[in-house]
């Protein structure tokens, strides 16, 4: 089974390490790809985006391993949203998350519906309590969304597959990692499927097809094809 993960922080955020440890770790563990995307808001997008893709250039040259450089999105006003994807992509990130209404942070209200309204935001991140509006909306603009091993974030989950299920919403699981044992092994992801409620087919597509819809998207195609995007 191959092994994805498009939520992981480094020391320049909250995380423990260096980006070049985090992806090596994630190689060790078996990775076929994965993202970095620290923490963001106005402040330091463009710092952020600079320095994360020059490690993934550099681990792609030596190791030939991709790495999305990205941001997520953090405690920001919802009406800076839309503002802000877009300029994390304007400066390259290929990948915008947002950190969203999680059960157990008070982020503010309204962060779940402008991010699943923005078509430059790729993930939207424990998502808590979503709505069925917000469900119907994340799969109209293709918005992914998390379901996280992350403790406490994790209350949600639950309800976010049974909403993506009812509204044919992409679900992807992430482990939104900060230190190194937060880095998923295989069995580990499929726990975390099995265990927010998908049967075996749908965790099946969730974990292989999903993630290749979504680099696909941002222009690294399928797993073959991960060095031509």
């Amino acid at each position: 089974m191959a092994l994805y993960d498009f939520h992981m922080h480094t020391f320049f955020s909250d995380g423990a390490l260096l980006p070049t440890e985090l992806i090596r770790r994630a190689i060790d563990k078996g990775y076929t790809a994965m993202a970095i995307t620290d923490h963001a808001s106005a402040s330091n997008i463009e710092e952020l985006v600079e320095k994360i893709t020059r490690d993934s250039e550099l681990v792609w040259k030596e190791w030939g391993f991709r790495v999305l450089p990205g941001v997520e999105l953090t405690h920001c006003p919802p009406a800076s949203i839309a503002r802000l994807a877009a300029q994390a992509k304007s400066v390259g990130a290929k990948i915008v998350v947002v950190h969203g209404e999680t059960l157990v942070e008070p982020v503010p209200p309204g962060t779940n519906r402008a991010s699943v309204e923005c078509l430059d935001v790729d993930i939207l991140a424990h998502p808590g309590l979503l709505t069925d509006r917000e469900a119907e909306l994340a799969a109209e603009n293709k918005v992914f969304l998390e379901v996280t091993s992350r403790r406490g974030h994790c209350l949600g989950n639950g309800n976010t597959v049974l909403l993506a299920r009812t509204y044919g919403a992409d679900l992807l699981v992430n482990s939104d990692t900060h230190s190194p044992g937060d880095i998923h092994t295989e069995a580990f992801a499929l726990t975390v499927a099995l265990g927010a409620g998908l049967n075996r087919d749908e965790a099946d597509v969730v974990l292989q097809n999903n993630p290749i819809k979504l680099l696909t998207r941002v222009g690294y195609g399928p797993k073959a094809d991960l060095g031509q995007g």
